[in-house]
C-alpha cells in the first residue's frame, strides 16, 4: 500500500543517508516513477525532505528529521511483538534488556495501538522445541553469546560423537543459530557448527576474531540446512504398511506415501520412502513392529529380519 512505501522511504532516508531515486526504487521493488510520484507526495505533506541534482546527486532528509514509533501501522506493532523471543533472550543472558525493550516499545506506541498488541500478546505463545525435547541445557551460553558481540577468539572443550569425543578447539565466533530449541555456533577456521550444548569448557580470550568481509550468516545457515536435508536422504526403501503405521508417518516419509502410496487389497499400502542409512531405517521400521514390512533394499529386509530372529529367540 502506499501509505507503508512512504514510510518506507522516509526509514531509508533516515537510516541510510542521501539515496538516489533508482536506488530507492531498487529498494523497494517499484520504478523509478513511482518513487518521484512519492516523493512528490511527501513533499506534499510537509516532509521536510529535498534532492541534489547530479551525479552525486540523490534525495535526503534535513537534519533532526526522524520517524517516531507512533507512525507504525497494526500489522507492523502486531509483527514486532510476535517476533519476540523471550526464551532466546533469556538464554543469551539479555533477558532483562529484551524486557526493557518491551516495556519501551509498549510505552511509545498510541494508547488504542498499546491496547490491541497488548490483546495480541495474550493469544500467541511461542514454544520452539518439539514435544519430546524440552531444549538442551547449554551453560556456556551467555559467555558464547558475549564473545560473538565482542568479536573474542574462543578456547573451548568440545565433546563431539566420534573418537576422540573431547577435543580441544579453538574458535573465531561468526554467529549464533536457534533451530528447535537447540543453539548452534558457526566459527572459523572453516567455518564449522558446533552444539553450544556440547561445550565442556570455556575461555574467552582477548584475540579478536577475524570474520570474512563476505560472510553472511543467514546465507550460510540455509546452505548448511540444505547441504544436510541432501545428505540426510541418502536412499530409499520400498515398504508395506497398515493403516495404523501410514497415520504414524510424519514429515518427508509423510509426505512420500502421499505421493507414491498404492492401496492394496488388505488394506495396507505400498509405498517408497526415504532414509538416511540402514542403521537408521532398521532402527525405525523395527519401531514400527508388525505394521510394517519391508520388501527393498534386500540388506535392510536381510538384517530386520535377522534381528526379529533373535528377539524371537530370547523371549521364547
Amino acid at each position: 500500500m502506499k501509505s507503508s512505501r512512504l514510510l518506507s522511504i522516509l526509514l531509508l532516508l533516515q537510516t541510510g543517508g542521501r539515496m538516489t531515486a533508482g536506488r530507492l526504487a531498487e529498494e523497494l521493488g517499484v520504478s523509478v516513477r513511482t518513487v518521484y510520484r512519492d516523493v512528490e507526495a511527501l513533499h506534499a505533506a510537509g516532509v521536510p525532505l529535498y534532492g541534489d541534482a547530479g551525479h552525486r546527486g540523490g534525495y535526503r532528509l534535513l537534519p533532526g528529521s526522524r520517524t517516531r514509533l507512533t507512525d507504525l501501522f497494526a500489522r507492523e506493532a502486531e509483527a514486532l511483538v510476535l517476533a519476540g523471543m523471550p526464551g532466546a533472550a533469556e538464554g543469551l543472558g539479555l533477558g532483562p534488556h529484551f524486557a526493557d525493550a518491551q516495556l519501551k516499545l509498549r510505552a511509545a506506541l498510541p494508547a488504542a495501538l498499546r491496547e490491541h498488541v497488548d490483546r495480541l500478546r495474550g493469544r500467541f505463545h511461542i514454544d520452539a522445541p518439539g514435544w519430546y525435547d524440552e531444549g538442551d541445557e547449554a551453560p556456556f551460553l551467555p559467555e558464547v553469546a558475549d564473545a560473538v558481540r565482542t568479536g573474542r577468539v574462543l578456547e573451548v572443550r568440545y565433546r563431539r560423537w566420534r573418537e576422540p569425543t573431547d577435543v580441544d578447539r579453538r574458535l573465531e565466533p561468526y554467529g549464533l543459530v536457534l533451530k528447535a530449541g537447540r543453539w548452534y555456533l558457526i566459527a572459523g577456521p572453516g567455518p564449522r557448527t558446533y552444539r553450544v550444548d556440547q561445550i565442556l569448557a570455556l575461555t574467552v580470550t582477548d584475540e579478536e576474531a577475524v570474520i570474512p568481509e563476505d560472510f553472511d550468516l543467514a546465507a550460510h545457515w540455509r546452505a548448511s540446512r540444505t547441504d544436510f536435508h541432501q545428505r540426510l536422504r541418502q536412499g530409499e526403501a520400498v515398504v508395506r504398511l497398515s493403516p495404523r503405521a501410514a497415520a504414524r508417518l510424519t514429515g518427508a516419509a509423510a509426505r512420500a506415501l502421499a505421493a507414491t502410496g498404492t492401496p492394496e487389497p488388505d488394506g495396507w499400502t505400498r509405498a517408497t520412502l526415504p532414509v538416511e542409512s540402514t542403521d537408521h531405517a532398521h532402527d525405525t521400521f523395527l519401531g514400527l513392529g508388525a505394521e510394517v514390512e519391508v520388501l527393498a533394499p534386500e540388506d535392510l529386509r536381510d538384517r530386520i529380519a535377522a534381528t526379529v530372529r533373535t528377539l524371537a529367540a530370547r523371549y521364547a
